[in-house]
This record gives C-alpha cells, structure tokens and sequence, in this order.
C-alpha cells in the first residue's frame, strides 16, 4: 500500500465519522514565536483545545506536514525522519476514550489490516498528581486486548504536552496522558544490548510505535495541572511508520516515498543501498526535507529556518561526498522543479567551496586534537573520517570518544537552546504574547492611516518582550510619524475596544472590509477580528476581549528590512 493510499484511507476513514477535513498548516507559521517550524498536528489547533471556537465544529481531522529537528542526528536509523506526514483526529469536547479507542482500533485492523496479534498497547501509569488510567485499560479489554499485552509507562513515556512532563510544563501550556499503540516487527529479534526483556517501548528496534491518542484535558497553572473546559481528544499517527506497519518492513526508507531518492543514488554512486544505509538514509531524509522548506519559500541562511535548511542541505552533500569522493553541484538535484533544483544547486556550489576553504585551513594544523577536528566538522562540515584519515597519514590520532563526548556537548547546548525558545514560547502563549497579538492589529491600522492605504502586512514577530512588525513602505518614517502612530493605537488602547471575531469564508471576510494579506495561507472558513469600529482583519488569534488589557505601548526602533519594507518594534510601557 503507497502513502498516499493509506493518507486518503484515514482521511475518509474519519470523514465518515462526522469529522471535517481541515487544511493543514503551513511549515513555516505566521504569527508563531514558539518554535521554528510546524511539529505536529495540534500545533496549530492549541487556542480550540484550549476553549476556543473552531469554525469548522467540534471533530476535525488532518494529515499535517511536519519537520522536527531536535532528533536530526538520529536520522539514518530505520525510523527517524526530519520532515514527515503526521495523520491526527480532534474532539474538541465531544466524544471522549470510548470513541477514540474504538475507532482507531478499528482504522488499524479493518481499514489497514493490520494483524492483531502485532499491536500492543501502552497506558499512562499515573503521576503527578494524575490518576492511572484505568478507564483506557478496561476500554482496551473490552476491545479483545490481553492484560498482557498492555504496558503502563511513567509521564516521560505515556504523558503528551509540547515541553514534557507535567513538572516541565510552563504555566498555560496544555497536556494530557496518552495510549498508544505500538506494531511489532517480528523479523527483528530483540538485542539484550536495551535489556532482558522486549517491551513496546524498548530501543531494539522490534517495537514501533503507529499511533498516539492524547487524552488532552490539562492545563498547567501556578497551582499545579487545571482542568481544560472540555475534554479533548487529539490523536496523531505518523503517516510513514504507518505506510511501514502496512507493509511489514522495518525499514522506514523502503516505502514508496523514498524510492524516488534511493534508486537515483545507488545509480550516481555505484553503490548499493544495502551497504551503505545510513549514508542513502541521510541524504533521501534531508533533502525531502529541504525540498519541503524551499517550497515554503525557506531560503538557505545563517538564522532562524534558513540556517536549518543550511545545514540540512550541507550534511547531505557531506554524505554524498563520503559516498562518491567527490561533489557536483547537481548530485542532489533528483527529479526538482526548477526553483527546488536551484536553490539546492546553488547551496552545494557555496559549500563545494567552503569544503575547500576547510581543507587549506586543516593545512595549517600542525597537531590536530578532539576539539580542532570537532571545530573543523562545526565550521566546514568535515566528518570525522575525513579528518582522521589526513592526519593518520601524519601520525597523528583522534580518540573517537573524546570527538563525540565534544560532539554531545554541542548537541546539548543545541538542544537547550531549542528547547529555551521553545519553552519560552509556550510561556508566552499567556497573557504578554496575547496582549502583543491584538496589539499588531491595532499597529498594522495605525500604521495604514498615518502612513497611507499602501501599507501591508508583510510578516511579525511575537514574544513575551516586544513585538515585532513588518511592513510595505518605501520610507523610513520620520519622528512625527512615529509619535502619531504610537499615540494612535495608545488612544485605542485607552478606549478599551471590544475585540470579536466572527467565523466566515474567506470572501466574506474580505467583502465585509476585512484586512487579509495572506490569502494563500487562508482555509476555507476563517475567523475575523474586529476591535470596536477601528479594525478588522482576517486572524487566528489569540486575542484579548478588550483592548484595555493590552496596556500602553511604545515604538522603541523601526528600520529598513529590505527594499520598500520596513521594520517596527514595539514594547510594553509602564502604566
């Protein structure tokens, strides 16, 4: 069965279950400082699971596109993916456990046909002041599950919020516990190396888990975990593991989407892929997932998502240097459409020559050590093969432990700062984010009455500190502009405006004089933000209800961006 074939299976699957299809979220979100990309399906669902109204009702179901970069050096297993499709189904406060099990139970065994007898089951063994779940476990056993082949596990396998257990929720973020389902692949006998026993959540390799239903009704406060207003469920699948389990393989990258990756480069290389899977892996994972990101409009850089495309596209012409010997700048181009093709051929020709910048700086090394050749492998990309490979010829050695015990200090730094934006992120889902949000709507109208009707939105920036706007406008704003346009939104301010949103299409929001900028971004039906009879546009939220809980602001920087762009930031005041 091909993925797209088990997607549409799903889709319909839920469909005839009263659920509305949604247009999934871009990778790259506007409006969203939590994170870089787009990383799961409730990503962009958290305000309706949180209370908020969806426009398309209660039960709702996606396959979302995602891209997660926290695991990357994991990628070249048999399961771990950057980019991936991960299938989810919502009850926002409608039906509960019973449904859910039940239905995916069935989705799994009837609608992909997967034996029985291969899936186990795995519940939240209780903690944190949340009961174990044994509701699950009896619905599970009234399903035709055996006690044996269902395993409770600890919150930091069987607890889902974006940032963790419950003791590593900030305040406002949202969680719940989970059952999940795992296939097991016969054919890989468990190694001893990950313990006595196999279980479904051990590393061997003979356990995958398919699906992840999230019993999402909690919501951190100062006081420990609150109840949500309603009980949601939120379920997410990945599609690819799936399209595995459908098929019986253990190898993520044998399914039909990586073929066309796969067949290309054991023809360029001369190579197998039986002997060189890691290498095949790396390179079909990452430039999949470059292909995705170039589409989105990503662009390789030194920041932000540009700087992930970056380095996924130079760790990939790594492999593909280790796998030929050499690199051209078309070894990565496959089947692209133009602007892909170029956009990936020109980030190779840059790093063709940053590798050869690399090689005469490692000239003048004279005594290599664990830090240097990490730095070297850092700056210009050198695996470490490369590296011990010159200077054995030199006499000299690098102690593979003490390069990797460099290299996890990086990875632990990388992941701290990941997870302090991210953290930091979800923090700021609270009342300063909120502020800042509803705030923009009234900058981006002031903005256009001072300056002229030219004026548009062209990207933002939100965190708990400032806001950030960017607009079309070809000057740089004189201090009177700056000071009317500041004095503006603090009158709107003063004036407490009721903020309401009502829920429409997309045509109807515009003929209705709403602003919308990105229509291409825009679903179906959307909700548009009035605040009192000064503003309206097109937006996701979050919002306040009024604007005097936003407080006085103050316009503390506007620059250029880039030719007919600017850029204003604002922060809080005192009061």
């Amino acid at each position: 069965m091909t993925t797209d074939e088990v997607r549409e299976k799903y889709l319909k699957f839920f469909e005839a279950r009263g659920h509305k299809r949604i247009t999934p979220a871009p990778l790259v979100l506007e409006n969203d400082p939590t994170t870089l990309f787009t990383s799961s399906g409730m990503q962009p669902l958290v305000p309706y699971l949180m209370g908020e109204t969806h426009p398309e009702g209660k039960r709702l179901v996606d396959s979302q596109p995602s891209i997660r970069t926290v695991d990357i050096e994991e990628v070249g297993d048999n399961r771990h993916l950057t980019y991936f499709e991960m299938l989810g189904n919502w009850s926002l406060g409608d039906y509960f456990k019973e449904e859910q099990l039940n239905w995916i139970w069935e989705f799994f065994t009837e609608g992909l046909s997967l034996a029985r007898e291969k899936l186990w089951i795995t519940v939240f063994e209780g903690g944190g002041g949340v009961a174990r779940d044994e509701e699950s476990v009896e619905i599970w056993k009234k399903i035709g599950i055996g006690q044996e082949r269902i395993f409770y596990y600890p919150a930091e396998k069987n607890w889902w919020s974006r940032s963790g257990t419950p003791e590593q929720m900030p305040i406002n973020e949202i969680g719940g516990p989970t059952s999940e389902v795992f296939y097991e692949f016969e054919s890989i006998k468990h190694d001893k190396k990950f313990g006595e026993k196999c279980h479904p959540n051990c590393d061997c390799g003979r356990f995958l888990e398919i699906g992840n239903s999230v019993f999402m009704v909690y919501k951190k406060t100062k006081d420990g975990l609150g109840e949500l207003p309603n009980k949601n469920v939120d379920f997410g699948g990945g599609l690819e593991r799936l399209v595995m389990a459908v098929n019986d393989n253990p190898d993520l990258y044998q399914i039909d989407v990586f073929q066309r990756f796969i067949g290309p480069l054991e023809a360029l290389t001369g190579k197998s892929y039986d002997s060189f899977q890691r290498e095949m892996r790396i390179v079909a994972d990452h430039i999949r997932a470059s292909e995705a990101l170039v589409k989105t409009d990503v662009v390789p850089g030194n920041k932000l998502q540009g700087y992930v495309l970056r380095r996924l596209i130079r760790r990939a012409a790594v492999k593909m240097r280790n796998l030929k010997g050499n690199l051209q700048k078309t070894d990565l181009s496959f089947d692209f459409t133009d602007g892909v093709r170029q956009v990936v051929e020109e980030e190779v020709e840059r790093f063709d020559k940053t590798l050869d910048r690399g090689l005469k700086e490692m000239e003048k090394i004279k005594k290599i050590d664990e830090k240097k050749a990490f730095d070297l492998y850092q700056s210009y990309g050198f695996p470490l093969e490369i590296t011990q490979e010159i200077f054995a010829e030199k006499g000299q050695r690098i102690d593979k432990d003490k390069f990797e015990a460099e290299f996890e200090k990086h990875k632990e730094k990388s992941r701290t700062a990941a997870g302090g934006m991210f953290k930091g992120g979800l923090a700021d889902k609270s009342e300063e984010t909120t502020r800042f949000h509803t705030a923009t709507h009234l900058l981006h109208e002031s903005l256009r009455r001072v300056l002229g009707e030219h004026v548009q939105q062209k990207g933002s920036n939100i965190t708990s500190e400032r806001l950030r706007f960017d607009f079309s406008h070809s000057k740089k704003l004189t201090n009177e502009e700056i000071k009317k346009v500041e004095e503006m939104v603090n009158e709107r301010i003063t004036k407490n405006l009721p903020v309401k949103a009502e829920t429409m299409t997309v045509k109807e929001a515009l003929d209705s004089g709403a602003l919308g900028f990105f229509s291409e971004r825009y679903k179906e039906k959307v909700k548009a933000y009035s605040i009192g009879d000064f503003s309206k546009e097109i937006c996701g939220g979050p919002h306040v209800a009024a604007t005097g809980e936003i407080g006085r602001v103050r316009i503390i920087k506007e620059e250029s961006l880039a030719a007919g762009v600017r850029r204003i930031y604002v922060s809080q005041t005192a009061q």
